[in-house]
């Protein structure tokens, strides 16, 4: 029995692990793992904003840190090679092939202000809106301009 919960275990640790590796080898699964994780780091600060979590220093500072390092990992050649847009789970629109030096201007904006909120984060609740309205404009801005509607 204990043989073959450890087979189990050892297969289901390597399909994780060979998900992970073909994710970084795929360029839209690894920019929709760097937006999903971009999500889960600002769902860890956007609730203290409205009063639904208390404000937490330590955990704003990571997820600006966090954000600025997947900004930073994205290479736009890499990540959006032409025909990456015909990806069934990508919400990529054409415009950014189209207009690929926009696109290279905004993601280089993005990480700049990133860096910019990572290198001296919020200490306090009254700082935090303001913060993350700087790298949620470049959010916001991207996905008006450069991302497919959610059907």
């Amino acid at each position: 029995m204990k043989f073959a919960l450890s087979i189990i275990a050892a297969t289901g640790l390597t399909l994780g692990v060979v998900t992970a590796v073909v994710a970084q080898d795929d360029p839209v699964e690894r920019r929709i793992a760097i937006m999903k994780d971009n999500g889960r780091q600002l769902g860890q600060i956007v609730p203290m904003t409205r009063g639904e979590k208390d404000f937490d220093a330590e955990v704003v500072a990571a997820a600006f840190q966090k954000l600025a390092d997947n900004a930073a990992s994205i290479d736009v050649d890499a990540l959006f090679p032409e025909g990456s847009d015909m990806h069934a789970e990508t919400k990529a629109a054409p415009a950014i092939w189209e207009k690929m030096d926009e696109f290279k201007a905004a993601m280089d904006k993005l990480k700049a202000d990133t860096a910019e909120v990572a290198a001296n984060p919020p200490t306090e609740l009254a700082a935090l809106g303001p913060a993350i309205g700087q790298v949620g404009q470049n959010c916001g801005s991207c996905h008006e301009n450069f991302r497919l509607e959610d059907n």
